[in-house]
């Protein structure tokens, strides 16, 4: 997905430097102020501490993802996703979220490659009933071929409209999968096809007994609590559940590339064609000194909005392009990815664009960036993660995804002063490291030609 806006990639720079969490004493972070604990059964619980509005936002996130399914399995995490609202022993199907729609709350999950998260909004006064709900369905979930089946259903739908009648998400999966030559980063979080035709109850019950444990878990909540109020709750509920084994997360390693691959993708549903580059990169779980936070400078200096170099260059110098950037993802567990993507103008031709992209890549590697230039990106991005703590649910998000990448609060607390340090020579040595064209993958969008 392309990350192409300042507040996005600002927000993402959070999500990575962030924390992991363990024993009983309360610790202090630079951006959130995290409240902590972890129960016997080794659960973490987390509290962020927000008294704006009586409102809570209550999340639980399992280290799993679409990254970590069985070989001919994909699509399984997401599977579960669906399948985890269709009760329990004690809740009927559609009783959680009518039970949180009644409280006036809402609710839904999401899977990514390296995590599976479920989450609702309430009013403080019920954080405790979804709590127990979510802890329910943690231990009890029932599964049956009645459940299950209609749901591959709704899953195989989900695939054929976002994917398969959306030309530029067939191209993205295209050329995701072209990026990673052995990685599972490269099969796509909803899965093949083919593969979720075969999934099966027994496939999906295998699934959450191997990873849905409190051990395996993060709860956290932010908003009008303290963790001197949560830890009883979190005892009552989550606490009953008993630690199960789980195991390491395996994963194969990316092999050295050697050559650039294309993919181009033509089709009448097009109207506006599309130019889109992915470079593999480090990401912050596996970046060295301070190889991440030079990408995140960077992708500022060249996709930060209508003063960066790509969108002043392309779009308002040389008229090329409708619309240009650059991104850094760093949020995995594994590799991340750098990117650039370009629209050209309705009179213009992706030729051009690519041209002009490629100038500006070979003048950086050639050239490099001025102090001046990463002087501004720093103050920009620091001040993103000044007003990272506003939201309800961003807090949430941020320390859930950091825990399951592998984050830690000592590089959450260092992430403002840590982008401070960086300089135009690690901003200049990060580009010539991860803008090698034997690790990138270009991606052509276009019409279909008429004959």
């Amino acid at each position: 997905m392309i990350r192409a806006n300042l507040a996005r990639r600002l927000w993402l720079g959070v999500l990575v430097a962030a924390f992991t969490l363990a024993g009983a004493a309360p610790m202090r972070a630079a951006v959130f102020n995290p409240e902590t604990f972890t129960l016997d059964n080794g659960l973490q619980v987390v509290v962020v501490p927000n008294h704006r509005a009586p409102v809570v936002a209550h999340m639980v996130w399992y280290r799993v993802g679409a990254a970590d399914e069985p070989l001919g399995k994909s699509g399984i995490a997401h599977f579960l996703e669906h399948l985890m609202f269709k009760g329990t022993k004690t809740v009927p199907p559609g009783a959680f979220s009518d039970t949180v729609a009644r409280l006036g709350g809402n609710e839904n999950a999401f899977t990514a490659q390296d995590y599976t998260a479920y989450f609702q909004a309430v009013a403080v006064e019920h954080l405790e009933t979804v709590m127990r709900l979510e802890a329910d369905r943690m231990a009890n979930l029932v599964l049956t071929d009645e459940a299950v089946l209609p749901e591959r259903d709704v899953i195989l739908e989900e695939r054929r409209s976002r994917i398969g009648n959306d030309p530029g998400a067939e191209l993205g999966e295209m050329t995701r999968a072209t990026l990673f030559l052995h990685h599972p980063y490269r099969i796509p979080i909803i899965g093949w096809e083919n593969e979720i035709r075969r999934l099966t109850t027994e496939d999906a019950v295998d699934f959450y007994e191997t990873w849905y444990a409190p051990n395996n878990a993060i709860v956290v909540i932010s908003g009008d609590v303290t963790a001197e109020e949560v830890r009883p709750m979190a005892e009552r509920t989550y606490g009953k559940l008993a630690r199960r084994p789980v195991p390491d997360r395996a994963r194969v390693e990316e092999p050295a590339q050697t050559a650039p691959r294309r993919v181009v993708l033509e089709s009448p549903r097009v109207e506006q064609p599309s130019w889109s580059r992915l470079y593999l990169a480090p990401s912050y779980n596996r970046a060295k000194d301070g190889e991440a936070y030079a990408l995140e400078v960077l992708a500022e200096i060249l996709g930060g909005g209508p003063t960066s170099r790509l969108y002043r260059r392309l779009v308002v110098e040389d008229q090329v392009a409708a619309g240009a950037g650059a991104y850094y993802s760093g949020d995995a567990l594994d590799l991340g990815t750098f990117g650039f993507y370009a629209t050209p103008r309705p009179d213009g031709d992706v030729e051009a664009v690519e041209a002009a992209v490629e100038a500006e890549i070979e003048h950086l590697l050639k050239d490099g960036v001025s102090a001046d230039e990463v002087e501004s990106a720093k103050r920009r991005l620091q001040a993103g993660a000044i007003k990272a703590r506003d939201s309800l649910f961003g807090p949430a998000r941020a320390i859930g995804a950091a825990l399951t990448t592998g984050g830690t609060i000592a590089e959450i607390e260092a992430w403002p002063e840590r982008i401070g340090a960086v300089t135009a020579e690690q901003v200049h040595a990060a580009a010539r490291a991860v803008l090698r064209p034997e690790s990138s993958v270009t991606g052509v969008l276009l019409p279909e030609p008429t004959s």
